[in-house]
C-alpha cells in the first residue's frame, strides 16, 4: 500500500479523529461525520492515482535525460560560436571571485588575490577562467547526455578536490551577467532562459557525485 492510501486509510477507519467536540453544531458534526465515507470512497476509486504520485520523485530523478527544443539547441551554439572565450572566461572566473570571495580558497596557489583589481589582472585566474569556458564546449557537442559526458569531473571535484557544489552555481550566475553584459539587446528573455537551462543542467551534472 503506497504512503498516500496508508494515510488515507488510517483517516477513514479511525473515525476519533474526526469525532467533534459538544461545542460544534449540528452542520459541523454532519460535516466531520462524513469524512470517513468520503475517504473510504477515495480509496476505492481510481487507486493507481494514489500509488503513482510515490513515484514520481524515483521516477523524475532515474531519467537523465533532458528535453532541448530546437530553438534552445540553436540559442546555445550560437552564443558559444560567438562568445570570446579570452574575454568571458577570464571575466566570468574573475567576477566570482571578487563578489563570493570565500571561492578563493580553491585558488591558493594562484598568488595574488587580495583585490578585485589583483584579481582581474592575474595571469592564473585569466587562464584558469579560458580552461573553464573551454570545458563547457563538451556540454554544448554533448547536449543529450551532459551528466554522462562530466560524471569523471564531478568526482574529480568531490572527491579529490573538496569542491563545494554551490560554487558552480555562482560561477554559472556569474558566467550569465558577464554574457548578458557581451550581448546587449541580442541577450534576451527567451535567449536567457535557453543558456541558463543549460547551465543548470551542467551545475547539475557536475555536482551528482555529491548527492
Amino acid at each position: 500500500m503506497s504512503s498516500y492510501k496508508r494515510r488515507l486509510f488510517i483517516l477513514a477507519t479511525s473515525p476519533t479523529q474526526c469525532r467533534p467536540t459538544s461545542k460544534i453544531n449540528k452542520i459541523q458534526h454532519a460535516f466531520w461525520r462524513s469524512v470517513p465515507i468520503l475517504l473510504k470512497t477515495l480509496l476505492k476509486l481510481r487507486p493507481s492515482v494514489y500509488d503513482s504520485l510515490d513515484s514520481v520523485k524515483e521516477t523524475s530523478t532515474a531519467s537523465n535525460m533532458v528535453q532541448w527544443t530546437d530553438f534552445e539547441r540553436a540559442t546555445i551554439q550560437s552564443v558559444f560560436e560567438k562568445m570570446d572565450y579570452d574575454d568571458v572566461g577570464p571575466a566570468a572566473l574573475s567576477r566570482c571571485l571578487v563578489v563570493y570571495p570565500w571561492t578563493q580558497r580553491y585558488f591558493g596557489n594562484f598568488g595574488n588575490l587580495y583585490n578585485a583589481a589583483a584579481i582581474q589582472g592575474n595571469p592564473m585566474v585569466a587562464a584558469h577562467g579560458k580552461t573553464v569556458l573551454h570545458g563547457l564546449d563538451r556540454a554544448v557537442k554533448n547536449m543529450d547526455d551532459i551528466k554522462a559526458t562530466y560524471a569523471e569531473l564531478s568526482v574529480l571535484h568531490s572527491e579529490k578536490l573538496r569542491v563545494d557544489p554551490d560554487n558552480f552555481r555562482l560561477l554559472a550566475d556569474c558566467l550569465t551577467i558577464v554574457v548578458a553584459a557581451r550581448m546587449g539587446a541580442a541577450f534576451t528573455a527567451d535567449v536567457q532562459g535557453a543558456f541558463q537551462k543549460f547551465l543548470a543542467v551542467v551545475v547539475s551534472s557536475l555536482g551528482k557525485q555529491y548527492h
